[in-house]
Formats: C-alpha cells, sequence, structure tokens
C-alpha cells in the first residue's frame, strides 16, 4: 500500500491513530458528563443532553480542541479531572513496532495533533512516545487546526517538507480533505480509531486496521 521509497515525511496524528480513541471518547461522553452533573446537582441524562449538545458545536475549532475553553465553559478544572483518569490512556496495536521502525528509516517522522498542549503533556506522562519522534506539532501553537489550509502553510514554513513525497495518516477525515487540498500526496485514515466502537466501512481515504498492514522494512544490520 506504501512504497517508503518515495516518502520523505510521515506525518503522524496522535488519538485514533497513534493512541486508541477510545479514551477520549469515553472521557467526553460519559466521564465528564457524570462529573459536570455532581458538580451542578443535574441528573445524568440531563447533563448528558447538554454537553452533548455542546460538544456538537464548532467541531475542528481550536477553541473545540482547548481544555482552557472546556474548563471556562463548563466551570470544571478539565486537566485535573483527565489527569486522574490518565491511566485509561493506551497505545494502539502495532504503534510502537512502527514508530520503532519509522526511527530506524531515512524518513523524517512528525508528529502533528490537535490535541491541546496540556492533553499532550497529560497524556504523555502515561505513554510517552515522544522520543520516537523528530519533532512534535501542536496545531494550537500554529494558531490553526489542522482542517484549516493554514496549518499546513505554516507547517510547511517551521518544517519544509515535499508534500508529494509525504505520507500523513489521520482517523479524522475533514483533516484529510485538508491535507489533500493543501497537496499532500499520501493519505491514510483508520478504520477503527476508538477500539471499542464498529469498524469504519465508508471512508473515503484508504484505510488500514493497524500498522502492521504498512509495516517498513526492518533496517539490515
Amino acid at each position: 500500500m506504501i512504497d517508503w521509497n518515495g516518502i520523505d515525511t510521515v506525518l503522524l496524528d496522535m488519538d485514533g491513530t497513534l493512541l486508541d480513541l477510545h479514551f477520549d471518547n469515553f472521557f467526553w461522553m460519559h466521564h465528564i458528563p457524570k462529573v459536570y452533573a455532581e458538580t451542578h446537582q443535574l441528573g445524568n441524562a440531563e447533563s448528558t443532553k447538554r454537553l452533548h449538545a455542546a460538544f456538537s458545536i464548532d467541531q475542528g475549532t481550536l477553541d473545540w480542541y482547548s481544555l482552557d475553553f472546556w474548563s471556562d465553559r463548563l466551570k470544571l478544572d478539565i486537566p485535573a479531572i483527565k489527569r486522574e483518569v490518565k491511566h485509561m490512556v493506551s497505545v494502539r496495536p502495532h504503534t510502537m513496532d512502527f514508530l520503532a521502525r519509522l526511527h530506524e528509516s531515512h524518513q523524517d517522522v512528525v508528529m502533528v495533533t490537535n490535541a491541546h498542549r496540556k492533553t499532550l503533556d497529560i497524556k504523555m506522562e502515561h505513554v510517552d512516545i515522544t522520543g520516537w519522534f523528530d519533532r512534535v506539532v501542536v496545531s494550537h501553537e500554529l494558531d490553526a487546526p489542522k482542517e484549516e489550509q493554514a496549518f499546513w502553510h505554516r507547517l510547511q514554513e517551521l518544517h519544509p517538507y515535499d508534500p508529494k513525497r509525504t505520507l500523513l495518516i489521520d482517523d479524522t477525515e475533514r483533516v484529510l480533505d485538508s491535507a489533500h487540498q493543501y497537496g499532500i500526496a499520501h493519505l491514510l485514515t483508520l478504520l477503527q480509531p476508538d477500539s471499542q466502537r464498529q469498524k469504519r466501512i465508508d471512508t473515503r481515504f484508504p484505510g488500514i486496521h493497524h500498522f502492521d498492514e504498512i509495516m517498513p522494512e526492518a533496517t539490515q544490520p
């Protein structure tokens, strides 16, 4: 599926790509509504209804990905609550082998995430994979999410790359659409970002279940 000889730069998303999206879905769809109900003296059903409605607005914006925004909006200490359950963060199957192979290769390997810097730090306290990357890029620090063209232009200014020889693996199709529009030639998605949810069968981009399907060859001693 991938001609690794034609790839110079590998851009990897974090949540739903390297890490199991189950943590995020559980945290925002179940855990936070429970804490919100307890804090604001609401029934669980009413809390869930309010929050699910709030979470459905402005998806794909920097605010939507910001822990500071949601802490202020919900009057909760979201980073502290997230840190309490960080033990649930897990790496997707074959991720470590995949990162190790890339680390041995000639490719420039970059994590590109919409996750807030505080989210990244909390998760890396439990499963620190940052050492396998040449760079880690947080969209908040480029002042644009990956869904916007500005992200790819600013990434290019900071860390020059040839879009025609770049591979992006991401579980969000709006991000892949944006990357495609910018000219990134090699795009892959994940068919099961959340291990506890059904596999997707209607993706518009080529998809893989796990990284063992596209594993680069091991470097010969």
